[in-house]
């Protein structure tokens, strides 16, 4: 074997082995990800400098996708090339996928039981508090402006009147370069020369929801591979996306099983992403959970190859920012409207409220870790089966 090699099997082994172990052990969400994966590969191991993690880091949010995902898939491909590009995202996701399959057959075998069920009731408040806390970290950098605020305003009352998620994403987007562009026009002195109001109709715009559908493999894969494709924002933009195709539109999935497998998402290390494995299972059983996961996560590795040459240019882009800009803000316009959604299924009693209260405190004065509440939450749900 000659030196070139040996060098690099040994970067692709280093970065199967980091990967790996940041899957089983990076709880937290992806911030807490992204901290972890700056220590290892800028501090530790000098994989990169400090310009590059941050020139990758605002590549993969600029990308639809999971954030911390398409981060560790450019990290891989950094350190060595398109076999580590491979390693980097699937290492990173392999633990996270095999853990909650796991707890996916133990939902199917004892989900219905009793103490099973008084688990969750304890839980679910739980991750209600968690994404409040998401949203409230999120909001102050995505509402820059008066008319950030006014995207993400429209984008949750819009939601609430049914329009479809996608659209509202795009409407985002477009309406936040179509401020972009007034601004510049009023710096030169231009004026526009017809009304925008003519184009607002298109944001009430809504895609005619599909008939319910029997259950299919191929329908399950098309499914997940266009949330993958589309999906701006955070992971818990997943939940608006999950709920409007799968409880909505195929009838598939109730809303007590979506905040199930939101709990579960919580519970693992990894990406939040490996939702789409629990409810793969519940749907398909292994084969189902195989298929859900694969095409969340393909286009993520597609657009990491695609975008490598792109990255300056995206980065140095003020049109391609305000797009983003537009998109996160409606982002969270879903994240609140589904967070309400969801929390008429989680706080049911005075005891699920006090539970989310009592988490919400934790999160936002000490920063408690996520995994730690979510124990807390189970412990507190089969207590509760002592005064029942």
């Amino acid at each position: 074997m000659s030196s070139v090699e040996s060098a690099q099997r040994r970067r692709l082994l280093e970065v199967a082995g980091l990967f790996l172990r940041l899957g089983f052990t990076a709880f937290g969400g992806p911030a807490a990800h992204i901290a972890m994966m700056h220590e290892e590969v800028v501090k530790r191991r000098q994989w990169v400098d400090e310009q590059r993690f941050l020139d990758l880091f605002g590549a993969a949010n600029m990308l639809p996708g999971p954030s911390s995902t398409e981060l560790a898939i450019f990290l891989g491909y950094q350190r060595a090339g398109w076999l580590g590009l491979l390693l980097g995202g699937v290492c990173f996701i392999l633990p996270a996928m095999l853990i909650v399959m796991a707890l996916a057959w133990a939902y199917v075998q004892f989900g219905a039981t009793t103490e099973a069920a008084r688990l969750f009731y304890g839980i679910k408040p739980v991750v209600i508090a968690i994404i409040v806390q998401a949203l409230s970290g999120l909001g102050p950098r995505a509402v820059k402006n008066v008319l950030a605020g006014a995207i993400g305003l429209g984008a949750l009352v819009l939601y609430f009147l049914g329009v479809n998620v996608v659209v509202l994403l795009l409407a985002g987007g477009l309406a936040a370069l179509a401020g972009e562009a007034v601004r510049k026009w009023r710096q030169e002195h231009w004026r526009p020369g017809s009304s925008l109001k003519g184009y607002l109709p298109l944001l009430g715009w809504a895609l005619p929801a599909a008939a319910a559908a029997p259950f299919s493999l191929p329908l399950l894969f098309l499914t997940f591979l266009k949330i993958g494709a589309i999906l701006y924002g955070s992971g818990y933009v997943l939940l608006a996306f999950l709920r409007a195709d799968l409880v909505n539109s195929l009838g598939w999935l109730t809303d007590k099983q979506l905040v199930d497998a939101v709990a579960i998402g919580q519970v693992t290390p990894g990406p939040v992403f490996t939702t789409a494995t629990f409810i793969g299972y519940l749907l398909g059983g292994v084969p189902g959970a195989l298929v859900a996961t694969v095409a969340i996560f393909l286009p993520s590795f597609v657009y990491i190859a695609v975008s490598q040459p792109l990255i300056p240019h995206l980065r140095n882009s003020p049109w391609a920012g305000r797009v983003l800009d537009g998109v996160n803000v409606a982002s969270l316009g879903l994240m609140a409207g589904v967070t309400a959604q969801l929390a008429l299924a989680a706080l049911v009693d005075p005891l699920t409220i006090a539970i989310a209260l009592a988490c919400a405190f934790l999160l936002f004065r000490y920063r408690v870790n996520s995994t730690w509440l979510i124990l807390g939450g189970a412990l507190a749900g089969a207590a509760s089966a002592l005064w029942h």
